[in-house]
């Protein structure tokens, strides 16, 4: 099953200031991201990917389309369907300030068929962190899984190398019974040689308990 993503325009983010941008010093902490769908294809939206950069908190809102509505573009209204959707468990550290994310249809609040545009709002409360922002931001069609592959791995961390495969360990296992039946008759040696040991003190030189002197050294 093919798992491209919808084409699409993502504009970049628009900040949202409160009072005089020249004269306020104050951080807005909330930023729009527009994504434009090509207008003759609505979409059946299945599931948004993305890679998160310091943002908090997330809420997405789609544009969608009713029978009612062919003709009068304007009458189209906004709809949230996830509302402040926690991305960083903490905002002023950084768990989950650069994870990937992925927004499936049944984590939504409305349904989202028949969708002309997708708004994202995005909240940053800690002063911490100048910019923030989403990146490779994708979206998927309805009917396809993309859940389980949608992280990009390297070729050869799927296909190696016969050299570099991991050697089957149980082919080089011995019998266990033959081992069993060498180490009972490594025993029974071990044994016969002790039973047979001479219980005399054998000497380096000395002759009937006396050293001859000619066989010692002086040092």
């Amino acid at each position: 099953m093919a798992t491209d993503p919808v084409p699409c325009t993502v504009r970049s983010p628009v900040t949202l200031q409160v009072g005089d941008v020249k004269t306020d010093l104050a951080r807005p902490g909330v930023s729009v991201i527009d994504v434009a769908l090509p207008s003759a294809q609505p979409l059946d939206l299945q599931e948004i990917i993305f890679k998160n950069s310091y943002t908090a908190f997330l809420t997405v809102r789609v544009q969608r389309r009713r029978p009612c509505d062919v003709g009068r573009d304007g009458a189209r209204k906004w709809v949230t369907c996830l509302w402040n959707h926690c991305l960083m468990p903490s905002p002023h550290t950084e768990a989950g300030s650069q994870d990937y994310f992925s927004l499936s249809r049944h984590q939504l609040l409305c349904d989202v068929d028949q969708v002309t545009a997708v708004r994202l709002i995005l909240r940053q409360p800690s002063p911490v962190w100048l910019h923030f922002t989403l990146e490779e931001l994708r979206l998927y069609p309805r009917g396809q899984q993309v859940s389980d592959c949608w992280v990009d791995f390297p070729s050869w961390l799927s296909h190696l190398a016969p050299q570099q495969q991991p050697e089957n360990l149980h082919g080089g296992v011995p019998d266990p019974e033959k081992v069993s039946t060498e180490v009972q008759q490594l025993w029974v040696l071990t044994e016969m040689i002790r039973a047979n040991q001479t219980a005399a003190r054998i000497g380096r030189f000395d002759v009937d308990g006396c050293y001859d002197i000619n066989l010692l050294s002086y040092t």
